[in-house]
């Protein structure tokens, strides 16, 4: 077994110059693919005119694109020791760059579904590999700022994907949303193909193929059988709901079974060892809650503003750029704060405005003004970003460090988990409210309405559930190898000197 990096704990306090160069490369290359799931919330009602597709067959743009990314994010983990960094980002990128540009000249639904396929895998790939590599190479006290930028990634891209979407939808046409894109991610790509470098220890242990097709049937089944709740909430599901979430379930449960058995010999697909910190696991407890109430939030304020209020695609974007740029300026800062105090000074009171800004929505109508809809979601981001960065710091910070790619890997897993079961949750119930309004014959406005003050609600307690997890959080104390397992990770010169 050979290092191709060392360990943080052999490293020099500041950070090297073609280390800074090296993680602003996959920032900058995680913030583009992740911007790319949120600009289509907008697109998508406009690409099923255009396609000439029923929603039922146009909202498979988005459930696919969320099922492959739970299936390739949990295998992440083994990727990133057994491939390296560079090769994946390359192999990432490239297919990202290629999926993008597929889509943007794509002359109908099927050719463009397939391309979304081919992002998602890029996308799958890009945040636990960043991840893991700002745990590699940053030292234990810088690494808040260093996930207060991370925080910046999977909090503001999400945020802005909606305003960027809504001015090229006005101004361009949904091509351009992929023409947008497409040289940006050639460029990260061309780019971070001459200055990513291999970080971390390579292990060449072999695969085990049995774990990958649980792996996709588990997560892949879970994901499916959360995006078809909503679906059929809506209309008659082309599937019923019970059967993958069955698949998925008994698929799932044989994968995390096997992968007991296999991480004792260090051959597992997902190392759960992770879960071995108390911290990590309420770290993870409180990413899910999160998650959840944000990205479920992210889909029923655009829906609420553009079929209730009635305002342009624009329109509907810009409500949420405040937040958005309150994410971006805030993560650094938070990030300090984080190394100074540690993480209970930033969560407590940051799910607390999270609550705040999810429980002013409860009482919306069609009179609705629509800058209580943008102040409201400019303080769930507020809060979100206090919140964000002390949970992934602490939790990759508890793991060992020859587990961050696997900690890493869970991360991304649950987040996408937690994101398809908000968004399934929030548009169940508002589906479910509203169509019983209906029938009970009010309007259509106020039917919605009452489905939306009902997601709310439910938000709302979700948020203190929230609450209640961090208040057990702590800063945990640094997370070293066994001597044995250092000696090894450093470079031979080094460990003979030693």
């Amino acid at each position: 077994m050979t290092a191709a990096h060392p360990l943080p704990t052999r490293r020099a306090d500041a950070l090297s110059r073609p280390d800074l160069l090296l993680i602003t490369v996959l920032l900058v290359a995680t913030f583009v693919v992740i911007l790319n799931e949120t600009v289509m919330t907008i697109a998508i009602p406009v690409l099923q005119r255009d396609l000439d597709v029923p929603p039922s067959v146009g909202q498979w743009l988005t459930t696919a694109f969320m099922l492959t990314m739970a299936v390739v994010i949990p295998l992440t983990g083994f990727l990133i020791q057994r491939v390296g960094a560079r090769t994946l980002f390359i192999v990432a990128m490239s297919a990202f760059s290629i999926g993008t540009v597929v889509a943007g000249l794509a002359p109908g639904f099927e050719i463009l579904l397939v391309a979304r396929v081919i992002q998602a895998v890029g996308t799958a790939i890009m945040l636990p590999l960043l991840m893991t590599t700002v745990m590699t190479v940053v030292p234990e006290h810088r690494r808040g700022v260093m996930m207060g930028n991370i925080s910046v990634v999977i909090a503001v891209a999400p945020a802005l994907g909606p305003t960027v979407s809504g001015f090229i939808l006005d101004h361009f046409g949904w091509r351009w949303i992929f023409g947008f894109v497409a040289p940006i991610a050639v460029l990260a790509l061309i780019v971070g193909a001459v200055l990513v470098r291999p970080v971390g220890e390579r292990v060449a242990a072999p695969i085990d193929y049995l774990s990958i097709p649980l792996a996709v049937f588990g997560f892949g089944g879970l994901v499916y059988g959360l995006a078809g709740v909503g679906e059929s909430a809506e209309a008659d599901a082309a599937v019923p709901v019970w059967i993958p979430f069955t698949v998925g379930v008994v698929a799932l449960t044989a994968f995390l079974t096997r992968q007991l058995v296999l991480q004792r010999s260090d051959r597992a697909l997902l190392d759960l060892r992770v879960f071995g910190s108390a911290q990590f696991s309420l770290a993870m407890g409180a990413m899910v809650v999160a998650m959840a109430t944000m990205l479920g939030t992210f889909i029923v304020v655009p829906y609420f503003a553009q079929t209730v209020l009635g305002l342009d695609p624009l329109t509907t974007g810009l409500l949420t750029l405040p937040g958005g740029l309150i994410m971006g300026l805030a993560g650094p800062l938070v990030g300090r704060i984080y190394d100074a105090k540690g993480p209970r000074v930033l969560a407590i009171p940051g799910t607390m405005t999270v609550s705040a800004g999810v429980w002013l929505l409860v009482g919306v109508n069609p009179s609705t003004s629509p800058w209580l809809l943008m102040s409201a979601n400019a303080l769930l981001c507020l809060g979100l970003a206090a919140t964000f960065t002390p949970l992934m710091t602490l939790g990759l910070g508890s793991v060992e460090p020859r587990l961050y790619s696997h900690g890493s890997a869970v991360l991304g897993t649950f987040q996408q988990v937690a994101g398809a079961a908000g968004t399934a949750l929030f548009i169940t119930v508002m589906t479910v409210v509203a169509t019983a309004d209906q029938d009970a014959g009010i309007v259509e406005a106020e039917a919605i309405s009452h489905g939306v003050q009902r997601v709310f609600t439910v938000a709302g307690v979700l948020s203190f559930v929230l609450i209640a997890i961090v208040c057990f959080v702590r800063k945990p104390h640094a997370v070293d190898e066994p001597e044995s397992h250092a000696t090894a990770d450093l470079p031979e010169s080094v460990a003979v000197d030693r």
